[in-house]
């Protein structure tokens, strides 16, 4: 059992590479790194952690860590629990990986998809009443609209699927592209 408190050198060297590869992947996803790389702590550990816990282990600032708990259970990806006999807030992370990336997905759609679209409906609105606006203006930003509301349907179509369907949807792969390919619909290849 890999006990993970104290600090980074403690942990083995790949739960090491693991945070750290989390914490690298999160920055370029546009999560602040050190939010992921507690996210990949809490979803190795094999307990609940402390914040104090989790601030040692990584060597990270007591209010940093707080405002990244904050962050992570907004997501509701991190939760925070009771311990008996201990009067400080322990932290579990969610270890399932179907509902963790569905809540990721989800909390996505949210905070861009959803957002990109109010915006665009706006824009394509203000432009059918300005005379300024060109029709080829017009409609790239109404083939834009379309575009975002359109994944933004297939991302709320995808996160209502059963656990065992998106798996089976997934493991097609290549079939879906033959069987579309069968079904007579031509692929665009850029």
């Amino acid at each position: 059992m890999t006990e993970i408190t104290g600090s980074s050198d403690t942990l083995p060297p790949a739960v090491q590479q693991f945070i750290l590869h989390w914490g690298n992947l999160g920055d370029r996803w546009g999560v602040n790194r050190s939010v992921s790389q507690m996210h990949a702590l809490l979803y190795v550990s094999e307990r609940p952690l402390t914040a104090e816990d989790i601030a040692d282990t990584l060597g990270i600032a007591r209010s940093n860590v707080s405002n990244s708990l904050r962050e992570l259970q907004s997501w509701d990806i991190v939760r925070a629990i009771p311990v008996l006999g201990d009067r400080r807030t322990f932290y579990v992370a969610e270890t399932d990986l179907w509902t963790l990336v569905t809540r990721i997905a989800a909390g996505r759609k949210a905070r861009e998809l959803d957002p990109a679209a109010a915006a665009l409906r706006d824009c394509v609105a203000a432009a059918e009443q300005d005379k300024s606006v060109g029709p080829v203006v017009a409609k790239r930003l109404a083939d834009m609209l379309e575009f975002v509301e359109r994944t933004g349907r297939w991302y709320d179509q995808m996160l209502k699927l059963p656990k065992s369907q998106l798996a089976t949807l997934m493991k097609l792969g290549d079939g879906v592209v033959r069987l579309l390919d069968r079904g007579g619909v031509k692929r665009k290849v850029s």
